[in-house]
């Protein structure tokens, strides 16, 4: 039989079948190098030594005691025979206190805690008919020549706490993880993969890694934790950058063609009509668009900015260039609201250059089309035909592009907007619709902090707008407790109508719809759900209130997800148009949504959105010359958490800091979920906020190693950790991505 390295051992060969079964089940974890690293989540001390006197209530100490008395006494246990405690009264000269053990080891104890020995006690301090107590606490005779030094090493010993489930408490994970570090010691650790190269560990002095485990589950001081730490958080680093380097070296041997606007073509014509000056930010982040899409490998890139910054704009500059170049250019959007949207602004914006081979059209033009799936026969018929035989230049869609019917002529340049809303294979499904790979350009909204973006979207090049066109008004952010201050609310509605009466118009958001499909999932809520939290405001609800109580008089429409598409689109004309006053919608208007006319918005409950949302949200309005407003509705108490995160967001308008807060807040596998493709998140150390430093340093290193050598084949070791690291769905993820 194959010799199985000893990480590859199943635990069940190490603790037995039922404790290894309910380890695979409920904590994910199958070999010896799985339970290795399933790191403690904190630390618990034993506690100071702490006198009698001064115990305090509910936290963990340590005394050191003499025993002055121990009884056992017998109880009813209703109905269920009788029972037994033992009560143990301690002094330590300072005061007294009880211990208390129950159950089968009452009689161990009662023998071992005999009045007149001297023991330490640790446990967490209880309280027992108004008496402090100690329940079932962990203790260490003392014999006469115990010296002081072993006394304080009781009490600073460190108590690895593990994340742990129902089935299994944390002090069994410490028993079996203790079981595992012996079994790898014994063979001096042999199979272990150590995935960073020896020169850079010793370059970074970071501890080697069976030093790094021993110290990290057995720790005897606070900087062998720090140590083990710091370089358990270079392994998750560096491997994962490893894989993303490696992805961007791959991308740079793909072939692809090179597109370059015509001296005097499409791109020319679009900006001498512009009726202002692209910002300094969008001319730097176009140029290193342009240049890439000028290379012989395909462009990977990720366009990301400040609501309003500009990015539509840029994106269809990139588009243009393509289409000068003889190629096509498709836009991918999450919603069919917003498919509608980038098809009106961009039609709009090109005039007559959008309306090639079309009567009336200008003569460098092309012919810009929508496609999404709720379109009728004839309309989707004739956008198919304009796409394949190159009579459309520029394609706007849902994920209806990614259908098989769907044939381009050439396709050169794939624009994705709002990233995270789409799946890889979604994306890939669209890029294998070239003859050659085509250029990728993504696009978010959602301001990302640089580590993040080095983590997730490591495998592509990133361009940054952090300047707001000219002509784009400051938004000032309030929160108003409704609970706290009714009156606040009421001048809120106030506030609504004193735009309008000035000729803006507003949004107010809500959770919810709040119609039959609401209704049922509200039926499925437990009723204890429901008395602690009433459900979450509703658009039908609110706009009827509204109608007829602080907005009356006022044009109030309705627009959510589940309309009818034709039905949205039409709402949403008559909102742009000036024909309705106040929109009361959901989330659907997140992004895309451009109304330079809408001045205000009251968002509903506002403490169910996240930051970014919010901060989103808020990016409809102060689109115009006029100065925006945003009011944060919540009737969450003002000392608590949803309060800070709304305070936040009021605070500031910039995304990045806004995202840093909501990450900070959220955890850490939510971050890397796209990254780790819905699997569960390989970073167990490794904070991607916390540890920019360890992440940009491990990227440099990555970086060069991979250019020196792309196989790693000097590097097997790595190679191992790389397999491990990308399962088969992860390797996917990447080369997809």
């Amino acid at each position: 039989m194959d010799h199985v390295p000893a990480l590859d051992e199943p635990l069940k060969k190490l603790l037995g079948a039922a404790t290894a079964k309910v380890m695979a089940e409920h904590l994910d974890l199958h070999t010896v190098g799985d339970l290795l690293h399933h790191y403690p989540r904190r630390y618990a001390e034993r506690g100071e030594l702490t006198a009698l006197a001064d115990l305090p209530l509910d936290e963990h100490v340590t005394v050191v005691a003499q025993v002055a008395d121990a009884r056992v006494h017998t109880f009813n246990r209703g109905g269920r025979g009788k029972g037994q405690r033992l009560e143990v009264t301690i002094t330590d000269g300072s005061g007294r206190m009880q211990l208390v053990f129950f159950g089968r080891t009452v009689h161990f104890h009662q023998k071992e805690l005999l009045p007149g020995r001297r023991a330490m006690f640790a446990g967490k301090v209880g309280m027992f008919n108004r008496r402090l107590q100690l329940a079932h606490p962990e203790y260490k005779l003392l014999d006469a020549e115990s010296s002081t030094e072993t006394v304080k090493a009781f009490a600073s010993e460190l108590l690895p706490i593990y994340p742990a489930c129902k089935q299994l408490e944390s002090w069994t994970i410490e028993q079996s993880v203790g079981i595992a570090l012996d079994s790898m010691a014994a063979t001096a650790w042999e199979g272990l993969v150590d995935p960073l190269p020896p020169a850079l560990r010793e370059g970074r002095g970071l501890a080697d890694l069976p030093d790094a485990l021993t110290r990290i589950h057995r720790p005897r001081t606070k900087a062998d934790i720090a140590d083990a730490r710091d370089r358990l958080k270079w392994d998750e680093a560096f491997v994962l950058q490893v894989a993303l380097a490696r992805r961007r070296h791959a991308d740079t041997q793909l072939p692809a063609v090179p597109r370059r606007p015509a001296p005097d073509g499409l791109l020319t014509a679009f900006d001498a009509r512009l009726p202002f000056t692209l910002t300094e930010g969008q001319e730097k982040v176009s140029k290193e668009i342009f240049d890439d899409l000028a290379t012989e490998h395909p462009m990977h890139r990720l366009l990301q900015g400040e609501v309003g910054s500009g990015k539509t704009m840029v994106a269809l500059r990139a588009m243009l260039a393509v289409v000068d170049a003889g190629g096509q250019a498709a836009m991918l959007a999450p919603t069919e609201v917003l498919a509608q949207q980038h098809h009106r602004s961009v039609t709009e914006m090109m005039g007559d250059l959008a309306e090639g081979g079309m009567l009336g059209g200008a003569d460098q033009g092309t012919k810009v089309v929508l496609l999404t799936g709720s379109m009728g026969a004839a309309g989707r018929r004739q956008a198919l035909l304009d796409l394949v035989t190159g009579e459309a230049g520029i394609v706007i869609g849902t994920h209806a592009l990614i259908e098989d019917k769907v044939q381009f002529h050439d396709l050169g340049l794939v624009v994705v907007d709002e990233q995270h809303r789409f799946g890889v294979e979604q994306r890939d499904a669209l890029r294998g619709k070239g003859k050659q790979p085509p250029h990728l350009l993504v696009m978010t909204a959602t301001p990302i902090p640089r580590t993040v973006a080095m983590t997730v979207f490591g495998d592509l090049e990133t361009s940054v707008l952090d300047q707001l066109p000219a002509g784009r008004s400051p938004i000032a952010s309030h929160v108003v407790p409704a609970a706290d201050k009714p009156h606040f609310l009421a001048r809120a509605w106030e506030r609504v109508r004193e735009e309008v009466e000035a000729g803006h118009q507003a949004y107010v958001v809500c959770p919810r719809i709040g119609d039959e499909e609401d209704q049922k999932k509200k039926a499925k809520a437990s009723p204890e759900d429901e008395a602690e939290k009433r459900p979450p405001l509703a658009v039908l609800d609110v706009a009827e209130q509204l109608r007829a109580g602080p907005l009356a008089g006022l044009r109030v429409e309705v627009l959510h997800g589940r309309m009818h598409p034709d039905d949205k689109d039409e709402v949403m004309r008559r909102f742009a148009a000036g024909e309705a006053d106040v929109l009361v919608a959901t989330t659907v208007i997140e992004v895309g949504v451009n109304v330079p006319n809408a001045t205000a918005m009251v968002i509903m409950d506002a403490d169910r959105f996240g930051v970014s949302q919010l901060h989103q949200l808020r990016g409809r309005v102060g689109r115009g010359s006029a100065a925006g407003l945003c009011l944060l509705v919540t009737e969450m108490p003002e000392a608590g958490p949803a309060r800070q995160r709304l305070g936040a967001v009021a605070s500031t308008l910039d995304g990045f800091e806004l995202s840093r807060i909501d990450l900070e807040q959220r955890r850490e596998g939510d971050v890397l979920g796209q990254a780790q493709s819905g699997v569960r998140s390989s970073l167990r150390v490794l904070a991607v906020i916390e540890d920019e430093e360890v992440i940009a340093a491990a990227r440099e290193e990555a970086t060069a190693l991979v250019l020196a050598d792309p196989d790693l084949t000097a590097h097997p070791a790595l190679r191992t950790a790389l397999d491990a690291l990308l399962d088969k769905d992860r390797e996917e993820y990447l080369e997809k991505g």
